[in-house]
């Protein structure tokens, strides 16, 4: 990939046949599935298939650092399609259950959903183990997960700054049975501590503490229940509650499309007034981004779930309507909205996405200062966004070592001319081939 990309301005050349077509995409398997399944399959005791898993840069990262653990992850080779651009790949994941070895070291990158899942079951495990982090990750949050690891009884020694990477756990198990989780600054730290209450031998409460878009909380339950793992939720308590003598059952599973990867795609409607269908992307999806789909159809677009997955209708009139809308379930695609906003008719805010300051960039501050670049009054909260829409002028857009803003603000280039990516390679975090998949389209519906 090269330094920059020059985003191809389309929005004058759109065929008419996808006007009145729907034009089909495929997308990469979902990463939060995907790093989630391989997860609970390597606690499980056996082989487990993964079929259509998300390989990115993140979930390489996981699948190293489980092969260092002992963990057997194999890649198996499947008959694709010759028109699928998405990477996905079948995985064979051999399980070792409670049996991790008692010293490893571990670098995760900047993959901070192995960062926070692998932390919390080597927090709760028989040993000594050795962590560090990119740069990158080591300016992210952790420190709600390690104060539930210290008071579970993990032992944490710090080499740099308290709360962050890089440190040393020293973990005896569970030392005690019912322990807090806060989740202000990411759902992660609640989710990884319930995959990992399967190594408990006790009943375990888990109690919630701080605000934060349950949606992803609800696909991990969702999935430790398919592989046989039940966390029973007590809303008068806020508290989990999961029983010993459950074990993860190994098995063959299917991995939803990533529909975080789906909602770059569907934005393509209301851009450029055409119609869109992600293949296997449905609104039964346990993914919290769906929550999109919905946005978007409150700024003017329709939808109808196909057989072959939700296809997406622009507005009647073309115009795209501006919106006030919470997104704290489905914070991921701010960006994209915000963006997609920025050519609306009436001003739009988003608000309850505070928590998107500590990700891989402070998103708030990035996407506000990336639309005023382009000519777009944005301005910012603590909290929240409010866009301005007007004329867009040519810009570099800075994206920050960030996947989503490089992904999300090469869609404002297809409606307006001029638009510059800088560091276009930061998308193999999640999604390597986003931009061969996007010339594909552009080369379907270039007229």
């Amino acid at each position: 990939m090269t330094d920059t990309y020059k985003v191809p301005y389309i929005a004058d050349k759109i065929s008419d046949k996808y006007k009145n077509t729907p034009l089909y995409v495929r997308v990469p398997g979902s990463k939060s599935i995907t790093n989630r399944e391989l997860l609970i399959c390597a606690l499980s005791e056996g082989k487990s298939i993964l079929r259509g898993a998300l390989l990115s840069g993140d979930s390489r990262v996981f699948i190293e650092c489980l092969k260092k653990l002992g963990i057997s992850v194999e890649y198996i080779e499947s008959a694709k399609d010759k028109d699928d651009l998405t990477g996905n790949t079948d995985l064979e994941i051999t399980g070792t259950g409670r049996n991790m070895p008692s010293y490893a070291t571990l670098n995760v990158g900047s993959a901070g959903t192995a960062a926070r899942f692998l932390t919390a079951v080597l927090g709760v495990s028989n040993g000594t183990y050795e962590l560090n982090s990119s740069d990158q990750m080591k300016k992210r949050p952790m420190s709600s997960l390690l104060n539930t690891l210290t008071e579970l009884g993990c032992e944490i020694s710090y080499k740099g700054q308290t709360g962050h990477f890089p440190f040393d756990l020293k973990s005896s198990g569970f030392n005690k049975y019912s322990v807090e989780v806060n989740i202000n600054d990411s759902s992660q730290f609640l989710s990884a501590m319930l995959i990992s209450s399967v190594l408990s031998d006790e009943t375990l409460k888990i109690r919630i503490t701080g605000s934060h878009g349950m949606s992803y909380v609800k696909m991990t339950t969702d999935i430790m229940s398919d592989f046989g793992v039940k966390a029973e939720f007590d809303p008068s308590k806020n508290e989990y509650l999961i029983h010993p003598g459950q074990n993860y059952i190994p098995g063959e599973y299917n991995i939803e499309p990533d529909v975080s990867a789906a909602a770059y795609f569907y934005a393509l409607t209301p851009l450029l007034g055409i119609q869109t269908c992600v293949k296997g992307v449905h609104f039964t999806s346990v993914q919290g981004d769906i929550e999109f789909i919905h946005a978007l159809e409150k700024m003017g677009c329709t939808s109808f779930d196909s057989d072959d997955g939700i296809i997406l209708y622009p507005p009647d009139d073309g115009m795209i309507k501006g919106i006030d809308i919470d997104m704290s379930s489905f914070s991921d695609q701010a960006i994209t909205l915000a963006v997609i906003a920025s050519f609306a008719d009436a001003s739009t805010r988003i608000t309850d996405i505070g928590h998107i300051r500590k990700q891989e960039s402070d998103r708030i501050s990035a996407i506000v200062t990336e639309l005023n670049k382009m000519g777009i009054k944005a301005a910012e909260t603590e909290n929240s966004i409010t866009i301005i829409p007007g004329d867009h002028i040519p810009s570099c857009v800075d994206t920050y070592n960030d996947h989503r803003m490089a992904m999300g603000f090469t869609l404002a280039g297809l409606k307006s001319p001029g638009i510059v990516i800088n560091d276009p390679g930061c998308c193999e975090k999640t999604f390597e081939n986003y931009y061969l998949v996007l010339e594909d389209i552009i080369s379907k519906i270039s007229s």
